[in-house]
């Protein structure tokens, strides 16, 4: 029988396993190089937490692709529109935290030294209504400059307009630049000036890959995590579209650390989809059907460029090993619920893989490809009795694609 349909047939023995399991995760706190977060960064933030209410709600943002044709008016047209829709996303849906999940900007096409102006503008809507925020890399982020070839044409480059703070370190006016503006020079920017960003630099050994770090999320009542988001640098721009071997290490002494009994539900968020995706992926633009739930179907998967183990480690973590009336049992009990990766914009569904959900998120920004309603990925997590259940919420207001990732 199928995982997603014999889960109830498990409800006996969890519930006699429930009190084995709820073994308290207090003092997990590691020292700041252990996650990647600096100590200046974790004192100047207060935890994020379960509300009051007993739930935690996230805003997936994705694929914003801010800073388009700048010298253009499309460009600018477009970055209002995607000012428009997470306005009236989070202004319908008033989420606890919002997750901007790559491609905030296209930094291929933006001919300044420093493109942080516009990632700024791209969290404002998030830090303007006081709601804390965490951001990944995508693959436009950092990528170099592309030169329009019709700037080689007759009618040759077109008048620049780049903004007047742009200035090297001696102080000097850079005026335009096509150089690009690093992954560490995006975040440092985004954390150092920014009290509501979660964001870190993450480890120094897991670079060109900067956006990798764990946040937790404590239960409403008690100092106890009750829930763990993982973030991976899924690259692409100015290195390949991969989740290094390095990654996957790191991310099993993280789980380890954190949560060796495997009692704390765990969510992942990366840009690019992995392989796996493919394997569950409907038919591109053929409808979707069941155990999928989504609403755009458009496109094929685009996955990284090679699998370095990661999937592997997520779908074969070990049984968790419990004492049940004085029996030690290894249980089957996984932690990780489901991942959530944006990159293809012309897809927004969720699907079953091995014992977790793969969802996209959707596309949210008027700029990149495509002309698809605009629209967000929400989540929303249950501390008890736990739940996970995720919608999309679009920019007219409207709701759908409801789908339960606990089950």
């Amino acid at each position: 029988m199928r995982w997603w349909h014999s889960l109830a047939a498990a409800g006996t023995l969890l519930a006699a396993l429930a009190a084995a399991l709820a073994l308290s995760a207090a003092g997990l706190r590691p020292p700041a190089e252990h996650h990647g977060q600096s100590s200046s960064a974790d004192a100047r933030r207060p935890p994020l937490r379960f509300a009051s209410r007993g739930t935690f709600k996230v805003a997936i943002f994705a694929d914003l692709h801010y800073g388009e044709n700048a010298w253009t008016d499309w460009g600018p047209a477009q970055d209002a529109g995607s000012d428009r829709v997470m306005a009236a996303v989070l202004d319908a849906e008033k989420p606890d935290f919002v997750v901007y999940l790559g491609d905030l900007v296209t930094a291929n096409n933006l001919p300044i030294p420093n493109a942080s102006m516009y990632s700024n503008r791209a969290i404002s809507p998030t830090r303007g209504r006081g709601i804390p925020w965490a951001t990944v890399f995508g693959n436009h982020d950092d990528m170099p400059f592309e030169w329009p070839p019709e700037w080689f044409s007759p009618a040759g480059v077109p008048p620049l307009h780049c903004p007047p703070a742009s200035t090297s370190a001696s102080g000097e006016d850079q005026g335009c630049s096509f150089r690009g503006t690093p992954r560490i020079d995006l975040m440092t920017a985004e954390i150092s000036k920014n009290r509501l960003s979660y964001s870190s630099n993450g480890p120094r050994d897991l670079w060109p890959g900067v956006s990798n770090y764990v946040l937790q999320v404590l239960s409403k009542s008690q100092d106890d995590p009750a829930l763990l988001l993982y973030f991976l640098d899924s690259g692409g721009g100015s290195y390949p579209e991969v989740i290094s071997s390095a990654q996957v290490s790191w991310f099993q002494r993280q789980s380890q650390f954190f949560n060796p009994n495997g009692r704390i539900p765990e969510l992942i968020f990366w840009h690019i989809p992995s392989t796996s995706y493919v394997k569950v992926a409907p038919k591109a633009k053929s409808e979707i059907r069941k155990p999928c739930i989504g609403s755009i179907n458009k496109e094929d998967v685009a996955p990284q460029v090679a699998e370095w183990g990661m999937m592997d480690a997520l779908a074969k973590r070990p049984s968790v090993k419990v004492a049940a009336a004085g029996i030690l049992l290894a249980v089957d009990i996984l932690q990780l619920k489901a991942i959530f990766v944006g990159h293809n914009h012309g897809l927004d569904w969720c699907c079953p893989y091995e014992k977790l959900w793969l969802c996209f998120a959707r596309h949210t920004g008027y700029g990149g490809y495509g002309s698809w309603a605009k629209g967000a990925r929400i989540i929303e997590i249950s501390e008890q009795p736990f739940s996970i259940v995720s919608w999309i919420r679009m920019e007219n207001g409207t709701k759908h694609s409801d789908v339960t990732l606990s089950s």
